[in-house]
C-alpha cells in the first residue's frame, strides 16, 4: 500500500511539473506579447511610436519575471521528486530558489520599479505601498530562511547517519 502511495505521489509531482511549465510558457508568452512584441511590432510598422506608456508598462511588469521563475523552480523541484530524488534536498533547494525569486520580485515591485519611474519623470509622489509586492517579498525571505534550516537539518541528519 505504501508503494502505491509513493507511486501516486511521484505521478502527481510529474503532472505538477508539466502544469508549472504550461503556466510559465503561457503566461510568460502572453505577457511578452502584451508588453514587448505587440508594442515593438506596432512601432516598427509606424502605427504607434514607443512612448512613456511603453516604458512604464515594461517597468511595472518586470517583477513578473521573478515570480514566473519561482513557478519554474517549483516545477523543476516537482520533476526531480517525480523522478525519484530525495525529498528533503529537493524541497530545500526549491524553497531557496522560490524564496529568492519572490524576495527579488517583491523588492523590484516595492522599491526599484516605482523609483525608476520617478527618476524618469513618469511617477509622482513619494509614498507607494504595493501591499502584494511587500507580502510576496516577506514570504520570499521566510522561504529562503526555511531553506537554510532544512539544509542544516539535512546535514545534521547525514552526520548522525554516519555515526550509526
Amino acid at each position: 500500500m505504501i508503494q502505491n502511495d509513493l507511486t501516486a505521489f511521484r505521478l502527481r509531482c510529474r503532472q505538477f511539473h508539466w502544469l508549472a511549465v504550461f503556466m510559465v510558457v503561457s503566461v510568460g508568452g502572453l505577457l511578452a506579447l502584451m508588453h514587448l512584441i505587440a508594442p515593438l511590432t506596432q512601432a516598427a510598422r509606424g502605427d504607434r511610436p514607443i512612448d512613456d506608456g511603453f516604458w512604464r508598462q515594461l517597468i511595472m511588469a518586470s517583477p513578473t519575471v521573478c515570480y514566473l521563475y519561482g513557478v519554474w523552480a517549483i516545477g523543476a523541484a516537482m520533476k526531480r521528486i517525480g523522478a525519484g530524488a530525495l525529498l528533503q534536498p529537493a524541497v530545500a533547494d526549491a524553497l531557496r530558489r522560490v524564496g529568492l525569486a519572490l524576495g527579488i520580485g517583491g523588492v523590484i515591485s516595492v522599491f526599484v520599479a516605482i523609483n525608476l519611474l520617478r527618476l524618469m519623470g513618469m511617477a509622482n509622489g513619494y509614498a507607494y505601498f504595493d501591499v502584494p509586492g511587500m507580502t510576496l517579498g516577506m514570504i520570499g525571505g521566510a522561504l529562503f530562511l526555511l531553506s537554510r534550516v532544512m539544509s542544516q537539518a539535512a546535514a545534521a541528519q547525514a552526520e548522525l547517519d554516519e555515526m550509526i
